[in-house]
């Protein structure tokens, strides 16, 4: 075996032990001869071309990726393919021709690769990309849960299931989110999903304290709403889900926009109805992408330039059901990163951290959340919680329907609870 392998074997035992793996998955794992054939895997997408996630995404199970310091070749081969758009700029048909795999017309067919029943051993869902019909809330109604319901359907007929992973939010409707949770407990086969957030780089490498009691909690970022809100409500949870008590879920959620942002801006405090300023210092002193006047560098903005330069802030106030406070700020024009910043009740200093996410073309982070869906179909168990996935894709629906009311959103349906172990899947190396 060679050392890569055992590094890899590793470090799927570290990471499925804390997410109640059974011990024989893992020694399956470790059983596993890199001599043998790959096993085989589908993909499922809605577009295929340059700077979409298949082309993040797929492509590392077809060449594979860097993984501390090496290149690491997955042990699974693409055999199939759905892709429901295929623009002039298509570029499936290119790598199926290369790689020797086959697209099908339909969800069912790829699953079985023409057969009559299951003919692979895990499932690549990447429902991102592509012209979709947007919502009145500003939701792009990518089919994701259509594509999940049909892999579940053909899982149903045929008797047998294999792991999947979903890319990013589960649906842009909550009670579909819900009932895709429910049917892979149901079926029994693993369900990973999420934001690539949640297990990039940090700087610095820092985590919430497991079991950390949490005053307020904060991420300044940027982005379009609905994809960016998603990955900033999944860069919140995986800090927020480590505190005391583990997650309780959310009690109501509130969007500011216009005027009532920028009176929330000033107002000095959650309960004056804004957030703490500290915490936004912390946030802005992390950004690697701080705006700046011309001819001058790396100073802190008055708030007068704030102002000016942001024009059409969004800020989400999210109360926990345990008291827990969360901001997220939108504030285009001011950063183009991801940052966190907490105050702890243990803590005199502010925990603060930047989400890293390197440059295209390479796109690296991706390669830590493939890591994740790789653990996924190795072990049969996801490593990070797909109730995490759930409560953040609810969170970016009543965010968009509270922008869209003007009003404070109650949420007793997002009551969702769950723990996490103390070990976290970051990246680190």
């Amino acid at each position: 075996m060679s050392s890569s392998r055992r590094a890899f074997l590793g470090q799927i035992s570290t990471a499925v032990a804390g997410a109640g793996v059974s011990s024989l998955l893992v020694e399956q794992a470790r059983a596993a001869d890199p001599a043998s054939p790959p096993r085989k895997l589908a993909v499922v997408t809605t577009e295929w071309t340059i700077g979409t996630h298949a082309w993040h995404m797929a492509e590392r199970f077809l060449v594979g990726y860097p993984r501390e310091g090496r290149w690491h070749k997955p042990p699974f081969q693409v055999v199939s393919a759905y892709v429901d758009q295929v623009p002039e700029n298509d570029l499936s048909r290119k790598r199926a021709a290369e790689f020797g795999f086959t697209i099908y017309p339909s969800i069912a067919a790829a699953l079985r690769a023409g057969g009559e029943r299951l003919a692979v051993d895990a499932v690549l869902i990447i429902g991102e990309h592509g012209k979709y019909p947007v919502n009145e809330y500003g939701q792009t109604q990518y089919p994701r849960y259509e594509f999940f319901r049909q892999v579940c359907d053909v899982y149903r007929a045929d008797g047998r299931v294999a792991p999947v992973f979903s890319d990013k939010h589960l649906s842009w409707k909550w009670d579909w989110a819900a009932e895709m949770v429910a049917l892979s407990r149901e079926l029994k086969f693993g369900f990973c999903a999420g934001s690539s957030l949640p297990v990039t780089w940090r700087m610095p490498s820092v985590d919430l304290p497991h079991g950390a009691r949490v005053r307020e909690a904060m991420c300044v970022a940027a982005g379009s709403p609905d994809s960016y809100d998603f990955h900033v409500f999944e860069t919140l949870q995986c800090m927020l889900e480590r505190r005391q008590g583990g997650e309780t879920g959310v009690a109501w959620v509130e969007a500011l926009t216009g005027d009532a942002f920028w009176k929330a801006y000033a107002a000095g405090s959650w309960d004056q109805g804004g957030w703490d300023p500290d915490l936004v210092e912390a946030c802005l002193c992390r950004s690697q992408t701080l705006e700046q006047p011309e001819t001058f560098s790396h100073r802190h903005p008055t708030a007068e330039q704030v102002r000016a330069w942001v024009k059409e802030p969004v800020a989400y106030r999210v109360q926990y059901r345990d008291g827990t406070r969360a901001c997220h700020l939108r504030m285009n024009g001011l950063v183009s990163d991801f940052t966190f910043a907490a105050r702890l009740h243990e803590q005199n200093e502010i925990l603060s951290t930047l989400f890293y996410l390197p440059p295209r073309p390479n796109v690296y982070y991706s390669t830590f959340l493939m890591h994740m869906a790789e653990t996924t179909f190795t072990t049969g168990v996801s490593p990070t919680p797909i109730d995490r996935t759930l409560l953040t894709s609810g969170l970016v629906e009543a965010g968009l329907k509270s922008v869209k009311q003007g009003q404070r959103l109650e949420t007793p349906h997002l009551a969702v609870k769950y723990a996490v172990p103390e070990k976290s899947l970051f990246a680190r190396d």
